[in-house]
């Protein structure tokens, strides 16, 4: 019977292992090529139903950047020169001419940002934040793709309903349905994926001109 188990449990792991699919190794070629120094960050298309989205999580992107030694251009800036020249949402301006945006701002390169989840999540008896977002930056110059990437980030990564019961994990979840009617619970949580998404801590940008770490991040090829 224990050889079974044993059996049983190998054949488990080498299934999981044959439908794991590996992280491939991103390419910074173009990347080290361009070097940029200065960022201008599109707001986000906002592909989910949350009206907060897109400047939810905006305004947690810019802290990675600066962090990772950017300089970013202001974004109510950029969204009010976008605006006064027409493009009234995220979909039009992700669509503007890099050339003028070039011409306009002066940026090395432009972070076009989508949002796949924002907000509430919910299951039979409990709910969970949950931000999903994917990313890419481009040569303002050359329209050369310099990086991608996708992150995600939960508030069941640090919620504990241990212990509570059906009963609690009842009141747990209408407690949190009309918290979320209220206040924008995707904001805090924005926060940890946009620096999973963009610092060079994790697999995100390479170090920016203004860091102390510029050019040393050699781990990545």
């Amino acid at each position: 019977m224990k050889l079974l188990k044993i059996t049983f449990s190998l054949s488990v792991l080498s299934l999981l292992g044959a439908c794991a699919t590996p992280v491939a190794q991103l390419d910074y070629t173009n990347y080290r090529k361009s070097n940029p120094a200065s960022i201008l960050v599109l707001p986000p298309v906002n592909n989910t139903p949350d009206t907060k989205a897109t400047y939810g999580f905006l305004s947690t992107a810019t802290e990675p950047l600066a962090e990772g030694g950017y300089y970013v251009f202001p974004v109510s800036l950029v969204d009010q020169v976008f605006k006064e020249n027409g493009l009234q949402n995220p979909p039009e301006m992700h669509q503007a001419p890099l050339n003028k945006i070039k011409e306009i701002f002066g940026a090395d390169a432009v972070l076009y940002i989508t949002i796949e989840n924002y907000g509430p999540v919910y299951k039979v008896v409990s709910s969970d934040v949950v931000v999903k977002a994917n990313a890419k930056l481009i040569d303002a110059k050359t329209g050369e793709l310099l990086w991608s990437g996708f992150a995600t980030a939960s508030s069941a990564e640090t919620d504990s309903n241990n212990n509570l019961g059906l009963a609690g994990l009842l009141v747990k979840a209408i407690a949190k349905q009309i918290v979320s009617s209220v206040v924008d619970q995707g904001h805090d949580i924005s926060r940890i994926t946009s620096s999973r998404l963009l610092s060079p801590k994790y697999n995100g940008l390479l170090y920016g001109p203004r860091s102390p770490l510029y050019q040393k991040d050699d781990q990545k090829q």
